[in-house]
C-alpha cells in the first residue's frame, strides 16, 4: 500500500481560484451575490478578499460610480488581487487585519464574509468592526461551513468519523461557526433576514481531496497519535477504489445594519 497520503498542501491562491470555480463553489457565490443585492453607486466591501475572486463581479455591480474594497491581510493573496483588477478602477485594495478593517465608519452599502471567520481570532470581533463599517440600512453577507457536517462515505463508518472529529478539533479554528453564524450576527448588533444552508457535494475523490484535504489531513491526524496509521491509511486507499461521495453543510446568513 502506498505511503502517499494525498496531495500536499496548496498553494492558497489557486486553492482558493480553484474551488470558486467549482460547480459547488458557483453555485452558492451566485446565491450570495443575489441575496446580497448590489445596486450602482454603492460601495461594497469584501473582509478577507484573498486572491480577489469576487472583486470583479462586485465591481460589475456597483458600476463606475460605486466602490469596491477589498480587505486582506496576506500579501500574495493581495498581489494576486491587484493583478486580477488591475483593469478595474472602481476597486480598491487594502492590507489590513479584519479585526481592524481600513474602513471609514458608516461609508458601506454592502459587505460580504466568505469562509474566513472560521479562520480569525475572534469573529465576534471582526462582526462588530463589520458593524461599524457599514451605514445603516446596508445589507452585510456571511457565508461560513460547519465542519462537523463532514461526511465521507466509507466502510470504516468509525474512522470516518473520527476523521470529522479530526478536522473540527485540529484543524479549523472555529469549525462550528457556520451553525452560530445567525446568533453572531444578532449579538453584534444586526438584523438576520435570511439564512439559507446548502450541501456541496463531491463525487469524484481527486477532486475531493484536493478541496478538503483528505490526505494531507488525514496524515496529520496519524502524525497526532488522533488515528491508527494502519486504519487512517487503508482507510484513505479505499475511497479510491469504489464510488465516491463526500460533503458538507455551508451556511449563509443575510443580515441587514
Amino acid at each position: 500500500m502506498s505511503t502517499t497520503l494525498g496531495a500536499s498542501r496548496p498553494d492558497p491562491a489557486a486553492y482558493m481560484l480553484r474551488a470558486a470555480a467549482s460547480a459547488a463553489g458557483r453555485g452558492y457565490k451566485q446565491e450570495l451575490m443575489e441575496l446580497l443585492d448590489v445596486q450602482p453607486g454603492q460601495t461594497a466591501l469584501d473582509v478577507g478578499c484573498g486572491p480577489g475572486t469576487d472583486l470583479p463581479a462586485l465591481a460589475e455591480r456597483v458600476g463606475v460610480s460605486g466602490t469596491v474594497i477589498g480587505v486582506d491581510r496576506d500579501p500574495a493573496m493581495l498581489a494576486e488581487a491587484r493583478r486580477r483588477t488591475s483593469g478595474l478602477p472602481a476597486v480598491q485594495i487594502r492590507e489590513a487585519d479584519a479585526h481592524v478593517l481600513p474602513v471609514e465608519p458608516g461609508t458601506v452599502d454592502r459587505a460580504k464574509i466568505d469562509r474566513v471567520l472560521m479562520h480569525v481570532a475572534e469573529p465576534t470581533s471582526v462582526l462588530a468592526q463589520l458593524h461599524l463599517a457599514t451605514r445603516p440600512g446596508a445589507r452585510v453577507g456571511l457565508t461560513e461551513p460547519d465542519w462537523d457536517t463532514l461526511v465521507v462515505d466509507a466502510e470504516d463508518l468509525d474512522t470516518s468519523r473520527a476523521f470529522t472529529r479530526y478536522t473540527t478539533s485540529e484543524v479549523v479554528r472555529h469549525a462550528t461557526i457556520g451553525r452560530s453564524l445567525a446568533r453572531h450576527a444578532e449579538q453584534t448588533g444586526f438584523v438576520v433576514e435570511t439564512v439559507r444552508a446548502t450541501t456541496p457535494v463531491f463525487l469524484d475523490f481527486q477532486d475531493a481531496d484536493r478541496t478538503l484535504g483528505l490526505g494531507r489531513n488525514m496524515q496529520q491526524a496519524i502524525q497526532g497519535g488522533h488515528i491508527d496509521d494502519a486504519r487512517g491509511r487503508r482507510w484513505f486507499a479505499s475511497l479510491s477504489e469504489r464510488s465516491f461521495f463526500a460533503s458538507f453543510t455551508l451556511v449563509t446568513v443575510i443580515c441587514s445594519r
